[in-house]
């Protein structure tokens, strides 16, 4: 049985989960906003066709916003990962195994008698069960699936839906994708193939193989073999073990004051340990950060680090909190404007991998840190997050990000949930 590999794509994925709950959207141009509603990171395919491009600041394009009728709208990121675990769920059981490549995109390991036919009703039964449009590219090996997959996308007649093996010649598909477009080589290294002569997919098919393997290395030898159809990169069903876990926000005004840098910092390290037990996953190291806002020419800048380790792993939130509350306390300065903090917990291991100590505490005095934390996580799951919160997170947070433009959190909050009248 020869291997074939599907890339499963949302279209327009923010966008697509904004009109999924406000019909109205549909056909107009939707911008989304990062955080403190500064960049522009998800576009429709109205608003790209005005020329505004990814990450574009939102102030430098309020006159085209407005002449365009262009709804402009804060990011909603419970209400993306709601709906992308959603899509994997509906994608999950019709295949034998799948690869969650981001919050939009999976590949999918395909049977032989699954082709285009399978492709669209899948495309069907995602639409009907989440709403969220999706594209399919089909083709014997990862990089070339995500090829048609994008091909698929831009190609209208195709109906979202492109099997590699009904195209008849290849080199003459491959020989209309630039190599910027080529999954995993981009613009610096198309930069670099274009010295040799490089300058198509199909280029990189038949280049030299020595030549390419001195350019690119290992990695780039791997993309000239998948483009020929040979399979070097498998399914990773199991997520890769997590580095570390970083939790950091801009602040929606400036803030000078120790307390309130507190407040957000203990917040963030609530949310880091929130996904460190979520994962299974103890710390062993905290790193924390101050910074101003560098754009600011009329204030004076500042920015600092410290981290420490912890004398025992730990996801426990007291724990983190403590250890990057007093690490905060050494590098706060006064008389600065702060734009942002956050925290980074690495040195992770595995909760099963944690060798036992002769100092450490009684086993019911920790089975009870764990039962506490897991009626917090459970508390916070059902009422929404921070619901139930330690002293130290305060309760105003004046300093929270501007969203004055987000949606509801119409799937995990119960005070949110659509309503529907008849």
């Amino acid at each position: 049985m020869k291997t074939r590999f599907a890339l499963v794509d949302c279209n327009n994925f923010y966008a697509s989960c904004e009109r999924v709950f406000d019909p109205r959207l549909i056909g107009r141009p939707l911008a989304i906003l990062s955080n403190n509603d500064g960049c522009v990171i998800a576009r429709s395919e109205e608003v790209k066709r005005l020329g505004v491009p990814m990450g574009a600041p939102a102030h430098e394009h309020k006159a085209t916003f407005e002449k365009n009728a262009v709804v402009v709208m804060s990011s909603n990121y419970a209400l993306y990962g709601d709906m992308s675990a959603r899509v994997m769920e509906t994608l999950r059981p019709c295949v034998p195994t799948m690869e969650v490549y981001s919050i939009d995109e999976a590949f999918l390991a395909l049977e032989d008698w699954q082709g285009v036919e399978f492709a669209r009703e899948l495309r069907a039964r995602v639409r009907q069960w989440t709403g969220i449009p999706v594209s399919i590219g089909i083709g014997p090996t990862k990089t070339l699936a995500k090829m048609a997959n994008r091909l698929a996308k831009k190609t209208l007649e195709l109906g979202g839906v492109l099997d590699l093996e009904t195209v008849r010649d290849m080199d003459e598909l491959l020989s209309r994708v630039p190599c910027e477009d080529i999954w995993g080589i981009g613009k610096r290294l198309a930069v670099r193939l274009a010295a040799g002569g490089i300058r198509t997919a199909c280029d990189l098919k038949h280049g030299e193989a020595a030549w390419v393997r001195k350019t690119l290395g290992v990695v780039g030898e791997r993309i000239r073999l998948e483009l020929q159809g040979v399979s070097c990169l498998t399914l990773e069903e199991v997520p890769a073990p997590k580095k570390g876990i970083a939790s950091a926000k801009s602040f929606g005004r400036p803030v000078e004051s120790l307390r309130e840098l507190e407040e957000a910092l203990a917040t963030y390290a609530a949310r880091a340990a929130e996904k460190l037990r979520a994962g299974r996953l103890l710390a062993r190291q905290v790193h924390v950060f101050v910074a101003t806002n560098p754009f600011s020419a009329r204030q004076p800048q500042y920015s600092a680090g410290a981290q420490t380790a912890l004398v025992r792993p730990s996801n426990h939130t007291p724990d983190l909190i403590a250890a990057a509350l007093e690490l905060l306390r050494e590098i706060y300065r006064p008389g600065h404007q702060y734009k942002k903090t956050g925290i980074f917990v690495t040195d992770l291991i595995a909760e099963s991998d944690l060798q036992p100590d002769l100092f450490d505490a009684a086993p019911e005095a920790a089975g009870r840190v764990r039962e506490l934390d897991q009626i917090v996580d459970g508390l916070n799951r059902k009422l929404g997050r921070n619901a139930i919160r330690y002293g130290s997170m305060g309760v105003k947070s004046r300093w929270a990000m501007r969203q004055e433009r987000r949606s509801r959190k119409f799937t995990t909050r119960w005070d949110e949930l659509p309503v529907a009248k008849a």
